[in-house]
Protein backbone atom coordinates (compact mmCIF):
# COMPACT_ATOMS: atom_id res chain seq x y z
CA UNK A 1 0.00 0.00 0.00
CA UNK A 2 1.20 3.55 -0.89
CA UNK A 3 1.17 6.35 1.65
CA UNK A 4 -2.64 7.53 -0.32
CA UNK A 5 -3.69 4.31 0.51
CA UNK A 6 -6.18 3.21 3.41
CA UNK A 7 -8.34 0.05 4.68
CA UNK A 8 -12.13 0.36 4.29
CA UNK A 9 -15.57 -0.97 4.12
CA UNK A 10 -15.82 -4.56 5.93
CA UNK A 11 -11.75 -5.12 6.15
CA UNK A 12 -11.99 -2.18 8.08
CA UNK A 13 -15.23 -2.84 10.08
CA UNK A 14 -13.33 -6.32 11.17
CA UNK A 15 -9.82 -4.48 12.16
CA UNK A 16 -11.85 -2.14 14.13
CA UNK A 17 -14.07 -4.76 16.03
CA UNK A 18 -17.10 -3.44 14.74
CA UNK A 19 -20.40 -5.51 15.21
CA UNK A 20 -20.53 -7.45 12.07
CA UNK A 21 -23.76 -9.58 10.90
CA UNK A 22 -23.47 -12.81 12.68
CA UNK A 23 -20.83 -15.71 10.67
CA UNK A 24 -19.89 -12.85 8.75
CA UNK A 25 -16.58 -14.16 6.34
CA UNK A 26 -14.66 -12.16 3.44
CA UNK A 27 -11.76 -13.05 1.91
CA UNK A 28 -11.51 -9.84 -0.16
CA UNK A 29 -9.77 -6.95 0.95
CA UNK A 30 -10.75 -3.84 0.59
CA UNK A 31 -8.29 -1.26 -0.09
CA UNK A 32 -9.14 2.67 -1.01
CA UNK A 33 -6.97 5.25 -2.81
CA UNK A 34 -7.48 8.94 -1.93
CA UNK A 35 -7.93 10.81 -5.55
CA UNK A 36 -6.54 11.81 -7.95
CA UNK A 37 -4.66 8.34 -7.08
CA UNK A 38 -6.84 5.48 -8.34
CA UNK A 39 -8.45 2.67 -7.18
CA UNK A 40 -6.18 -0.56 -7.04
CA UNK A 41 -6.56 -3.34 -9.22
CA UNK A 42 -5.29 -6.36 -7.80
CA UNK A 43 -6.10 -9.87 -6.87
CA UNK A 44 -7.96 -10.48 -3.77
CA UNK A 45 -8.66 -6.89 -3.31
CA UNK A 46 -11.24 -4.68 -3.54
CA UNK A 47 -10.57 -1.02 -4.89
CA UNK A 48 -12.10 2.40 -3.89
CA UNK A 49 -11.08 5.78 -4.83
CA UNK A 50 -12.60 8.44 -2.36
CA UNK A 51 -11.60 11.98 -0.73
CA UNK A 52 -9.79 12.44 2.12
CA UNK A 53 -11.04 11.22 5.24
CA UNK A 54 -9.82 10.69 8.70
CA UNK A 55 -7.81 7.65 9.34
CA UNK A 56 -6.97 5.89 12.57
CA UNK A 57 -4.19 3.92 13.40
CA UNK A 58 -3.86 0.28 14.26
CA UNK A 59 -0.04 -1.07 14.94
CA UNK A 60 1.07 0.74 12.07
CA UNK A 61 -1.62 0.35 9.18
CA UNK A 62 -3.98 2.66 8.02
CA UNK A 63 -7.92 1.83 8.58
CA UNK A 64 -11.04 4.60 7.87
CA UNK A 65 -12.62 5.74 11.11
CA UNK A 66 -15.60 3.62 12.48
CA UNK A 67 -18.16 6.24 12.02
CA UNK A 68 -17.35 6.71 8.56
CA UNK A 69 -16.74 2.49 7.69
CA UNK A 70 -20.36 2.48 9.33
CA UNK A 71 -21.52 4.80 7.03
CA UNK A 72 -19.80 3.18 4.16
CA UNK A 73 -21.81 -0.38 4.78
CA UNK A 74 -24.95 0.71 5.30
CA UNK A 75 -25.55 0.92 1.60
CA UNK A 76 -24.33 -3.37 1.58
CA UNK A 77 -25.93 -4.27 4.93
CA UNK A 78 -29.81 -5.18 5.59
CA UNK A 79 -31.55 -2.68 8.17
CA UNK A 80 -30.67 -4.68 11.02
CA UNK A 81 -27.60 -5.48 10.78
CA UNK A 82 -26.77 -1.67 10.24
CA UNK A 83 -28.79 -1.00 13.27
CA UNK A 84 -26.50 -3.60 15.45
CA UNK A 85 -23.22 -1.87 14.32
CA UNK A 86 -24.63 1.58 14.84
CA UNK A 87 -25.69 0.23 19.14
CA UNK A 88 -22.17 -0.71 18.76
CA UNK A 89 -20.90 2.51 18.30
CA UNK A 90 -22.72 4.01 21.35
CA UNK A 91 -22.57 1.06 23.27
CA UNK A 92 -22.22 1.05 27.40
CA UNK A 93 -18.73 0.45 27.48
CA UNK A 94 -16.09 2.59 25.70
CA UNK A 95 -18.72 4.01 23.29
CA UNK A 96 -17.19 5.63 20.29
CA UNK A 97 -19.49 8.27 19.78
CA UNK A 98 -23.24 9.60 20.65
CA UNK A 99 -26.87 8.78 18.99
CA UNK A 100 -26.86 12.92 18.84
CA UNK A 101 -23.77 13.27 16.90
CA UNK A 102 -24.79 10.11 14.55
CA UNK A 103 -28.15 11.34 14.01
CA UNK A 104 -26.43 15.38 13.01
CA UNK A 105 -24.14 13.20 10.84
CA UNK A 106 -27.05 11.39 9.22
CA UNK A 107 -28.67 14.53 8.69
CA UNK A 108 -26.73 16.05 6.08
CA UNK A 109 -25.87 12.49 3.78
CA UNK A 110 -26.05 12.13 1.25
CA UNK A 111 -24.14 9.06 0.10
CA UNK A 112 -25.75 5.49 -1.03
CA UNK A 113 -27.75 3.93 1.64
CA UNK A 114 -28.98 7.45 3.62
CA UNK A 115 -32.41 6.52 3.82
CA UNK A 116 -31.39 3.01 5.13
CA UNK A 117 -29.05 5.19 7.73
CA UNK A 118 -32.48 7.38 8.59
CA UNK A 119 -34.37 4.20 9.35
CA UNK A 120 -31.69 2.70 11.42
CA UNK A 121 -31.37 5.78 13.73
CA UNK A 122 -34.46 5.70 14.94
CA UNK A 123 -34.36 2.22 15.97
CA UNK A 124 -30.75 2.02 17.41
CA UNK A 125 -30.40 3.17 21.25
CA UNK A 126 -27.28 3.69 23.20
CA UNK A 127 -25.67 1.12 26.25
CA UNK A 128 -25.80 -1.96 25.02
CA UNK A 129 -23.25 -4.46 25.49
CA UNK A 130 -24.17 -7.03 22.73
CA UNK A 131 -25.45 -7.38 19.11
CA UNK A 132 -27.57 -10.18 20.48
CA UNK A 133 -28.66 -7.81 22.47
CA UNK A 134 -29.84 -5.51 19.75
CA UNK A 135 -31.33 -8.34 17.78
CA UNK A 136 -33.68 -8.96 21.08
CA UNK A 137 -34.70 -5.98 21.31
CA UNK A 138 -35.85 -5.26 18.22
CA UNK A 139 -37.97 -8.52 17.88
CA UNK A 140 -39.80 -7.79 21.20
CA UNK A 141 -40.46 -3.79 19.39
CA UNK A 142 -41.72 -5.26 16.39
CA UNK A 143 -43.91 -7.95 18.39
CA UNK A 144 -46.09 -5.16 19.85
CA UNK A 145 -44.45 -4.95 23.58
CA UNK A 146 -43.36 -1.72 25.35
CA UNK A 147 -39.71 -0.79 24.88
CA UNK A 148 -37.82 -2.05 27.11
CA UNK A 149 -35.18 0.00 28.76
CA UNK A 150 -31.42 -1.01 27.98
CA UNK A 151 -29.41 -1.95 30.48
CA UNK A 152 -31.60 -0.94 33.35
CA UNK A 153 -30.19 -0.37 36.50
CA UNK A 154 -31.97 -2.47 39.39
CA UNK A 155 -31.82 -1.84 42.91
CA UNK A 156 -33.13 -4.04 45.92
CA UNK A 157 -35.40 -2.58 48.87
CA UNK A 158 -32.49 -0.61 50.67
CA UNK A 159 -31.22 1.03 47.30
CA UNK A 160 -28.27 -0.97 46.47
CA UNK A 161 -27.46 -1.79 42.84
CA UNK A 162 -28.81 -5.87 42.16
CA UNK A 163 -27.69 -5.70 38.41
CA UNK A 164 -27.87 -3.90 35.23
CA UNK A 165 -30.91 -5.58 33.28
CA UNK A 166 -30.04 -6.08 29.87
CA UNK A 167 -33.46 -5.60 28.80
CA UNK A 168 -35.90 -4.08 31.84
CA UNK A 169 -40.27 -4.04 31.36
CA UNK A 170 -40.10 -1.47 34.49
CA UNK A 171 -43.71 -1.20 35.27
CA UNK A 172 -43.82 -4.98 34.68
CA UNK A 173 -41.04 -5.94 36.71
CA UNK A 174 -39.90 -8.11 33.91
CA UNK A 175 -36.33 -8.40 32.84
CA UNK A 176 -34.85 -10.34 29.17
CA UNK A 177 -31.41 -11.34 30.20
CA UNK A 178 -29.38 -12.58 26.78
CA UNK A 179 -26.93 -15.06 27.92
CA UNK A 180 -24.18 -15.95 25.31
CA UNK A 181 -21.46 -18.67 25.37
CA UNK A 182 -19.32 -17.48 28.01
CA UNK A 183 -22.16 -17.46 30.70
CA UNK A 184 -22.49 -21.03 31.22
CA UNK A 185 -18.51 -21.66 29.91
CA UNK A 186 -16.79 -19.45 32.77
CA UNK A 187 -17.57 -21.11 36.27
CA UNK A 188 -16.85 -17.61 38.00
CA UNK A 189 -19.07 -15.74 35.86
CA UNK A 190 -21.65 -18.79 35.98
CA UNK A 191 -21.94 -18.33 39.90
CA UNK A 192 -22.17 -14.47 39.18
CA UNK A 193 -25.37 -15.13 37.55
CA UNK A 194 -26.38 -17.51 39.95
CA UNK A 195 -26.31 -15.09 42.95
CA UNK A 196 -28.03 -12.35 40.99
CA UNK A 197 -30.67 -14.28 39.75
CA UNK A 198 -31.08 -15.19 43.13
CA UNK A 199 -31.41 -11.26 44.57
CA UNK A 200 -33.91 -10.34 41.11
CA UNK A 201 -36.08 -13.26 42.10
CA UNK A 202 -35.96 -12.16 46.28
CA UNK A 203 -37.32 -8.23 44.47
CA UNK A 204 -39.93 -10.00 43.14
CA UNK A 205 -38.65 -9.67 39.30
CA UNK A 206 -39.45 -12.07 36.99
CA UNK A 207 -36.82 -12.75 34.91
CA UNK A 208 -36.60 -14.60 31.25
CA UNK A 209 -33.56 -15.96 30.52
CA UNK A 210 -32.90 -15.70 26.37
CA UNK A 211 -30.50 -17.83 24.69
CA UNK A 212 -29.61 -18.91 20.67
CA UNK A 213 -32.14 -21.72 20.30
CA UNK A 214 -34.40 -19.76 22.83
CA UNK A 215 -34.42 -16.87 19.76
CA UNK A 216 -34.98 -19.48 17.43
CA UNK A 217 -38.32 -20.88 19.16
CA UNK A 218 -39.76 -17.49 18.60
CA UNK A 219 -43.44 -18.63 19.07
CA UNK A 220 -42.45 -19.56 22.27
CA UNK A 221 -40.12 -16.84 23.31
CA UNK A 222 -43.07 -14.11 22.57
CA UNK A 223 -45.44 -16.16 24.41
CA UNK A 224 -42.94 -16.53 27.63
CA UNK A 225 -42.78 -12.76 27.34
CA UNK A 226 -46.47 -11.67 26.87
CA UNK A 227 -47.25 -14.04 29.85
CA UNK A 228 -44.42 -12.58 32.45
CA UNK A 229 -45.58 -8.44 31.07
CA UNK A 230 -49.41 -9.42 31.44
CA UNK A 231 -48.96 -11.07 35.23
CA UNK A 232 -46.76 -8.06 35.85
CA UNK A 233 -49.85 -5.82 34.56
CA UNK A 234 -49.28 -5.23 30.86
CA UNK A 235 -52.72 -5.12 29.19
CA UNK A 236 -52.44 -4.94 25.21
CA UNK A 237 -53.43 -1.56 23.29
Amino acid sequence: MTPDQYFSHTTAAILLGLRMPEGFREPTLHVTSVRPRRAPRLSGVSGHDSGPRDLVWLDGIPVLNPIDTWLQLAARFGLDDVIVMGDGLVRRLRPITTLERLGELIHGYRGRGSRRLRDAISLMRHATDSARETTLRLVVVRAGFPEPEVNGVIRNRHGAVVAHGDLVFRPFRTILEYEGRHHGESERQFSIDIARLDELMDEEWRVIRVDKALMARRATLLGKIDRALRKGGWSPT
